[in-house]
């Protein structure tokens, strides 16, 4: 076979726009196919556990993820906010966390799987409103460091515990929780049942 008349400028042209546009369609099918293993919006908003990468969060920071809609605090405290927890007994409404909404395998006292890092539902059991993280140390207030909500006053200690005469009536609530890694959490899936 002869190519005679033949442009092979063009020819090149063509077989590479072909290439071009048959990649784009596989990209275009494959991103939507990838999305789909996520948990849509409304799957998250019903409950569907959610995971976070802890191993990142420097000791002493917080971070805020969404959880059926609502905000989860994950902080990673100090040794020195660890200290802090038992100076505060008894100045708290309920500090071995009896009354409070928590799973049975979080420690009452740090609130928590493992000490070092908090998990909280970022939600003022008053009225709903979302407490801001204070960490630093105010000895002219007498503040060790917790959360404090701006709507109507209530006061958190570093567990997340409430303290005596504010309008919150319980301690924060701790989600379900479990450990995945030792840098991921998984929020909505029991520690027990994992």
């Amino acid at each position: 076979m002869s190519n005679d008349g033949v442009n092979q400028g063009r020819r090149r042209f063509l077989t590479g726009a072909t290439c071009v546009v048959g990649a784009a369609g596989v990209v275009g099918a494959a991103v939507p196919f990838v999305g789909s293993w996520n948990p849509s919006a409304k799957a998250k908003a019903a409950g569907a556990p959610v995971k976070a990468n802890i191993g990142k969060i420097d000791p002493g920071q917080m971070i805020t993820v969404e959880w059926r809609g609502k905000p989860v605090y994950i902080v990673r405290r100090t040794e020195e906010a660890l200290a802090t927890l038992s100076q505060m007994t008894d100045r708290l409404r309920d500090p071995e966390s009896t009354k409070s909404t928590q799973p049975s395998y979080v420690d009452p006292v740090y609130r928590s799987i493992k000490p070092e890092y908090l998990v909280l539902v970022g939600l003022c059991t008053h009225l709903g409103c979302a407490p801001m993280y204070q960490p630093e140390v105010r000895p002219a207030d007498n503040w060790l460091g917790g959360f404090f909500c701006p709507c109507h006053g209530s006061k958190f200690d570093l567990a997340g515990r409430v303290f005596q005469g504010v309008p919150a009536p319980l301690n924060l609530v701790v989600p379900p929780y479990t450990y995945v890694s030792d840098t991921v959490i998984e929020i909505g899936v029991d520690q027990e049942a994992a």
